[in-house]
């Protein structure tokens, strides 16, 4: 499988590409900076430079892969603003890409309870952003996945996971995000869904094939 990873320089993305590659699946990660196209080809990507904030149309850099992979975020520090034009903008380029190019396969991070309002008023419009994101995603017609992780760490992966449409709260390593979306790839009937996830207890390949079911 061929696989384009929007935001492949982020966290969760630089952990995400070798397991893809281990997989035997071929990584396009696309990226803004140039710089760290070193970096994106060490972890096992082939790196393409696009910026999905100044480019309208990011199809020719998408190419004809079968799965398309959104983990861009702005990332803490960063305005309102940038909230819109790459937590939702470039989720939404990123759809009207796979669109134009036959891409059915669509996994988005996103983030749990987006939708109910919280923090000062920059998380507020990144919760808006995320949550319209997620919107257009289920009803864009693409075989889509959308995994709604709770609070992002740095810990050990542990390779078990609680996965449903609604969780109440709890954290996750960004290493079983990454691991997660690996086997949401090789799972088809994972699409049409939309995941919260934690930790938990039940190894992830388990936890999706249960929740798809």
């Amino acid at each position: 499988m061929k696989v384009a990873v929007l935001g492949a320089h982020g966290q969760i993305a630089m952990l995400l590409h070798p397991i893809l590659k281990s997989n035997g699946h071929e990584v396009i990660g696309l990226i803004r900076n140039p710089d760290h196209s070193e970096e994106i080809e060490r972890a096992g990507a082939q790196p393409v430079v696009c910026d999905v904030e100044k480019e309208e149309d990011i199809s020719e850099a998408v190419e004809n892969v079968d799965a398309v992979v959104f983990v861009a975020g702005a990332g803490p520090g960063s305005g309102a603003e940038r909230k819109w034009t790459v937590d939702r903008d470039g989720a939404l380029k990123l759809m009207e890409a796979a669109q134009k190019n036959g891409i059915k396969r669509y996994i988005m991070i996103s983030a749990m309870k987006v939708e109910e309002p919280r923090g000062n008023e920059v998380f507020q419009v990144y919760q808006k952003a995320k949550s319209e994101a997620d919107k257009a995603l289920r009803e864009s017609g693409l075989d889509y996945t959308i995994i709604r992780p709770g609070r992002l760490t740095d810990n050990l992966p542990t390779g078990r996971i609680a996965l449903a449409a609604r969780l109440d709260s709890g954290e996750v390593p960004r290493a079983d995000v990454a691991a997660v979306v690996a086997e949401v790839l090789e799972t088809p009937e994972s699409a049409g869904h939309q995941w919260d996830l934690t930790s938990g207890d039940i190894p992830i390949e388990t936890a999706i094939k249960r929740a798809a079911s």
